[in-house]
């Protein structure tokens, strides 16, 4: 909308070529909605649902009653300040639709007194990440570049069919959606790893790939579009930015799973729009290894069970041993020494930290930001020169 009030109105005045601006149009997105989500979300608590709980958790029962599902003030503030911003085009409005039924989709599932099934959830996760994967690439071929590999063009990247880029997209959008979710689980934790991500991504589709100078000298494909969905995702990160402010230990607010669902379709969207799949590994390495590990571990012990294998975690054989057998059935539980690890670890990570490591609720957050703030410079230098 601005970007064409800029075309309409400059001839009047000049200095409203600024709405053209990249850079301007960021600025006025995120502060905007960095300044609207602080000021009024305090006045939306009363609408949210409340927190169930989690029994025989405390975090969960401390959270009990809380104001939850804030990810549905925070989108809808931010897609409709996108809208304005953002110069529109068929893939970034079918892109907003996505985000939009993946946080109702969470928000549904924050009011519901009865949590929704793994299944469904994960489900109606997949069929928004094929629904966004579509979107990007607009069932044409889609131009990627990866690390370590030069490539077929001379900008060093190469085109993949919608057939195959589909497939990859949804797996990837999926992923990023559930280990962004299952990272929520300490004031302001996910917050303000996905903030890291989001300006991280922003960055990058702003500053290289949108620019076609420097994305030539790196032998990277300029997307004539960066610069775009730039101004999306800084838009979005100064909502975030708003919330967390009510978040933060000891947090007023939740943002359920109709934020960090729509948080995590975010990076991922943003990850593709780059071109290279392989920064999601660089923009949010520990938000996939604190959430994704989880996922991991679910599905190993499920294919290990199936295959044959006692999967059972140690407790449940000391429950079922016989009176005065307990410590000797445990020991002798015979299973495979990856079945025995897995169960050692709690997942996600900042579970483990907490419980078996003793770690407080700020110091999972302050060291997990400084794991993330260290290795993503570094990764993203590996990312554009190891070609």
């Amino acid at each position: 909308m601005l970007p064409y009030l800029a075309t309409q109105l400059t001839p009047y005045w000049g200095p409203f070529r600024l709405l053209a601006s990249s850079t301007v149009l960021a600025g006025l997105g995120g502060t905007a909605a960095a300044i609207l989500v602080w000021v009024f979300l305090p006045r939306y608590f009363p609408r949210l649902p409340r927190d169930q709980g989690r029994p025989f958790v405390k975090e969960g029962e401390e959270a009990r009653g809380k104001p939850t599902g804030a990810g549905f003030f925070l989108v809808n503030v931010t897609v409709p300040l996108a809208v304005l911003v953002v110069p529109p085009s068929l893939p970034f409005l079918e892109i907003l639709f996505c985000l939009y039924v993946v946080m109702m989709c969470g928000y549904l599932d924050d009011c519901s007194e009865t949590s929704w099934g793994q299944l469904k959830k994960g489900s109606l996760d997949l069929a928004v990440a094929i629904g966004a994967s579509l979107a990007l690439c607009q069932l044409r071929p889609y131009t990627l570049w990866l690390p370590l590999f030069k490539g077929i063009l001379a900008d060093g990247s190469f085109s993949l069919s919608p057939w195959i880029f589909v497939p990859i997209a949804s797996v990837l959008l999926w992923l990023a959606i559930n280990a962004t979710n299952c990272s929520d689980g300490v004031d302001g934790l996910a917050g303000s790893l996905t903030l890291h991500s989001l300006f991280s991504l922003a960055g990058f589709l702003y500053l290289v790939v949108g620019h076609i100078g420097v994305a030539r000298h790196l032998l990277i494909p300029h997307n004539p579009q960066g610069a775009h969905w730039a101004i999306l995702v800084v838009t979005v990160a100064g909502g975030l930015g708003g919330y967390l402010w009510h978040n933060a230990k000891p947090s007023a607010v939740l943002m359920g799973d109709a934020g960090s669902r729509f948080l995590g379709l975010l990076v991922g969207v943003a990850v593709l729009a780059s071109g290279n799949p392989v920064l999601i590994l660089v923009c949010a390495p520990v938000v996939l290894v604190n959430g994704g590990s989880g996922l991991v571990k679910i599905a190993l012990l499920r294919i290990l069970k199936r295959l044959g294998f006692d999967a059972a975690p140690p407790s449940s054989h000391a429950i079922n041993a016989p009176e005065g057998h307990v410590l000797q059935q445990a020991g002798e539980t015979r299973q495979p020494v990856l079945i025995q690890l897995l169960h050692k670890v709690r997942f996600p990570l900042h579970d483990h930290c907490r419980r078996n490591m003793a770690w407080s609720d700020p110091q999972v957050l302050v060291r997990f930001m400084l794991v993330q703030s260290l290795l993503t410079p570094v990764l993203f230098v590996l990312l554009v020169k190891l070609r």
